[in-house]
């Protein structure tokens, strides 16, 4: 995208300069249109839950901003003659299920042949345009605040394991512990509706979503973006139970090797930090949570808010500081 023409509208709120979850264009003084786009291969074998999946994704970013959905449109790719009907109307319809529960309404989409299922939405939103956030706000003394666990990449790698002689699906030498693949389906169906309605409440400086390029991929984007040095406290990070064992055992998804390469000069990680962990933290994930930078006044609020709103795994992870642009991960 760098290779881009710079846009220059005037009602151009947030374009593609700072890596951002969304563009944001102004309609008038009190409106602005959100508009994001996201799609692709399944991450879990049940149709359905594939569907609701993908679209809770794609809504991740209008949350993102601090906007409110109002339509979406279906993006689906099929192998007809391959897969049965009934898959593509299962994915269908999680991702209608799920789009009524965001309270947008579905207008329509379109559909290609391909080799390999692929589905998605391309979402609008609304928000005042004041009220926007982006992830270039963040201020040196706020805090970090993430929504869902970290891990998912590596489950869902894990999944696409072959079983064993017994039956068991296994990763590496590791079977896939009890309960995994249930938690993981479940943080990626969760919606961010409740997390950004917490962080509306108090008020946010900078947010973003934690999908594709990790933890820090993201927070690097922040960092860069706001102009500051961002510090992660590893004992801190959620992370969904049973995903460390799977990465220690070599359960790794395939862009966490080209995420652990973009971040080699991006970030300081403490001496000792095992591998598995940074693999963790560079995971890519799918429909993962948000990254709030708030006020340090306002943390603890934040966190309580997000609790009683349901947001279980929600945590303070980090805090931004002053400085150039960097990540630094402490114990």
């Amino acid at each position: 995208m760098c290779s881009l023409p710079v846009q220059t509208n005037p009602n151009l709120l947030v374009g593609l300069e700072t890596s951002d979850d969304a563009g944001v264009y102004k309609l008038n003084e009190d409106t602005a249109l959100i508009q994001t786009v996201d799609f692709f291969t399944p991450v879990v074998d049940d149709p359905y839950l594939f569907g609701a999946i993908a679209a809770a994704n794609a809504f991740s970013d209008i949350y993102a901003m601090g906007g409110t959905p109002l339509t979406a449109l279906n993006l689906i790719a099929f192998p007809i003659g391959v897969l049965p009907p009934e898959a593509l109307a299962e994915i269908l319809r999680g991702g209608s299920d799920k789009i009524k529960e965001a309270g947008a309404v579905l207008l329509g989409g379109h559909s290609i042949q391909d080799n390999e299922p692929k589905y998605g939405l391309a979402v609008t939103g609304i928000a005042r345009p004041c009220e926007i956030w982006t992830n270039a706000g963040a201020k040196a003394g706020d805090l970090l605040v993430l929504t869902k666990p970290l891990g998912i990449g590596i489950i869902t790698s894990a999944l696409r394991k072959r079983m064993d002689k017994e039956g068991n699906v296994t990763a590496g030498h590791f079977a896939l512990p009890a309960g995994v693949e249930e938690k993981a389906a479940a943080v990626m169906m969760e919606l961010n509706a409740a997390a950004a309605a917490a962080g509306k409440e108090v008020g946010l400086t900078a947010c973003t979503d934690v999908t594709g390029f990790g933890l820090l991929g993201h927070a690097w984007e922040m960092a860069r973006g706001s102009g500051v040095e961002i510090e992660i406290s590893l004992q801190e990070v959620p992370v969904i139970e049973g995903a460390r064992e799977l990465a220690i055992g070599g359960c790794i998804a395939g862009g966490n090797w080209k995420n652990m390469d973009f971040m080699e000069d991006k970030a300081e990680y403490f001496a000792g930090i095992e591998e598995a962990d940074k693999h963790i933290l560079v995971d890519p994930i799918t429909s993962g949570g948000l990254l709030m930078a708030v006020g340090e006044r306002k943390g603890e609020k934040l966190l309580d808010l997000l609790r009683k709103k349901g947001v279980a795994d929600s945590k303070i992870i980090g805090r931004v500081k002053s400085g150039q642009p960097k990540i630094k991960v402490v114990p």
